[in-house]
C-alpha cells in the first residue's frame, strides 16, 4: 500500500482553518475488479443512455458506444476537430441531456485549436444513430492558451437543468497570459481560467448565476480558485456538489462546491511548487472555503462517484475518488454529512474515471493506449 497522509473536515462548518492529518488508509475488502471492455484509446469518460447502453470518450478525439457489453468497432461520427496533440487535452467529458430520451442530445466537452493556441470548448449534437446531427459549440472559454496543461473539465447537470463545467487555470508556471502566470487567473473574475462555470442547456449564463451583475466579471462563473478539476458528482440526498481537484506537489482537494465561492487557488492552497517551496504561505483565509480533504502526496484526482447501489449496503453514501498516480480509488466514509474515514480500492492502473451505472454498479475507466472499462463487483 502507498503511504499518504489525507486531511479531513467535517459537514459544512465556518471555516476551520488548517486541517489536521487523518493518518493511512486501510485496504477495502469484498470486493473485485471485472473486466467489461478492452482495447479503449485514453478513454476519458463514460455515460449511460436510456436504453441501457453507453458512450465513451477517448482522448484522442473518439465517441464509442457499448451496446449489450460489446464496443462498436466504428466510433460515432460527427465530432468537431478535436486538439490531438494538446497534451492533456482531446475529447473529455460528456453529458446527455435530461431529456436524453425524448430530444437525443448530447454534451461533451474538448480541446480545440492548436498546441500553441487551444480552450477548453463544450459542444452539443443530436445522436442519430451513429452519427452526432446539428453540431454547436456552445461554449468556449473566452481566452486561448498555449502548452497542453489543465483542461479541466466535467460536466454535471444540476436539478434546474443548468449545466456545471469546471476548467482548469491553464498550467504551471512558466506558461502566462498577457505577461501574467497563468494560473493567477483563477483568482481573476474576468477570467474563465480556474472556474466551474454554470450555463443554460443553450450554453448562456443563467440570470440568477453568483456574478451577473459584477461589471468586470464573466457572467458563466460559478465558483473560482480552482486548479483542476477532473472530478465532478452532486449527491441525491442532499444535492451538494461534490468535485475533486488537482494539487501540484501534494494538496489535492475534496471540496463541496457552493455559488460564489472561492476555494483559494494560488493564493490559499497546501499545495508545494514542483522545485520546492510552497505555492503560497497561506492554507486558510475567512474569505476562502476550506477543503473538506486534502491529499498529500498527490494522488492526482480523477472521477467522482456517490454509492447508492445495493450490492454493497455498508458504501452506499459513501464518495468514490479516483486516483491517476497510485493506480486506485479512494473511498471516503461520510458519517451524519462528514467524511470518517477512507479506504483504498486498489486497481493496479491509472483510474480516470469512476461512475455508477443506472443499475448500481460502480465502474471504471483506466487511462492507457489499450484502457478498460471495470465494474467493481462483490468477491
Amino acid at each position: 500500500m502507498l503511504a499518504f497522509t489525507a486531511l479531513l473536515l467535517g459537514p459544512c462548518s465556518p471555516q476551520a482553518g488548517p486541517l489536521t492529518p487523518s493518518g493511512e488508509a486501510p485496504a477495502a475488502t469484498g470486493w473485485r475488479a471485472e473486466p467489461v471492455v478492452d482495447g479503449l484509446a485514453h478513454p476519458w469518460a463514460i455515460a449511460w443512455l436510456p436504453d441501457g447502453s453507453a458512450l465513451i470518450t477517448e482522448r484522442p478525439g473518439r465517441l464509442r458506444l457499448l451496446r449489450n457489453g460489446r464496443l462498436d468497432p466504428a466510433p460515432i461520427t460527427g465530432l468537431p476537430p478535436v486538439c490531438t496533440d494538446c497534451g492533456q487535452g482531446g475529447l473529455l467529458d460528456l453529458a446527455p441531456h435530461p431529456d436524453f430520451a425524448q430530444n437525443r442530445l448530447l454534451y461533451w466537452t474538448f480541446a480545440e485549436g492548436t498546441a500553441d493556441a487551444n480552450r477548453t470548448a463544450l459542444a452539443r449534437g443530436r445522436l442519430d444513430g451513429r452519427q452526432l446531427r446539428d453540431v454547436v459549440v456552445l461554449f468556449r472559454n473566452a481566452d486561448a492558451k498555449s502548452g497542453g496543461q489543465h483542461f479541466g473539465s466535467r460536466l454535471l447537470w444540476l436539478p434546474d437543468r443548468t449545466l456545471l463545467m469546471s476548467i482548469g487555470d491553464g498550467g504551471n508556471p512558466p506558461i502566462s497570459l498577457n505577461g501574467v502566470p497563468i494560473r493567477t487567473l483563477a483568482q481573476d473574475l474576468g477570467s474563465h481560467f480556474g472556474k466551474v462555470v454554470r450555463l443554460t442547456e443553450d450554453g448562456r449564463a443563467p440570470a440568477d448565476n453568483p456574478f451577473v451583475d459584477h461589471p468586470d466579471a464573466r457572467p458563466e462563473i460559478y465558483s473560482y480558485g480552482h486548479r483542476n478539476i477532473q472530478g465532478m458528482v452532486l449527491d441525491p440526498q442532499t444535492g451538494e456538489v461534490w468535485a475533486n481537484e488537482h494539487g501540484a506537489r501534494g494538496g489535492d482537494e475534496l471540496n463541496r462546491i457552493v455559488a460564489g465561492g472561492n476555494y483559494g487557488w494560488p493564493e490559499v492552497t497546501y499545495s508545494m511548487e514542483y522545485w520546492g517551496p510552497p505555492v503560497s504561505d497561506a492554507r486558510s483565509r475567512p474569505d476562502v472555503i476550506d477543503p473538506v480533504v486534502v491529499w498529500t502526496p498527490s494522488k492526482a484526482p480523477s472521477g467522482l462517484a456517490i454509492y447508492t447501489g445495493t450490492a454493497f449496503p455498508a458504501w452506499q453514501g459513501d464518495l468514490f475518488s479516483g486516483a491517476l498516480k497510485f493506480r486506485q480509488i479512494r473511498r471516503l466514509q461520510r458519517h451524519q454529512g462528514a467524511i470518517a474515514g477512507e479506504q483504498t480500492l486498489d486497481i493496479g492502473q491509472r483510474v480516470r474515471d469512476v461512475r455508477q451505472a443506472p443499475d448500481g454498479e460502480l465502474h471504471v475507466l483506466t487511462d492507457a493506449a489499450q484502457g478498460q472499462l471495470l465494474r467493481i463487483v462483490p468477491d
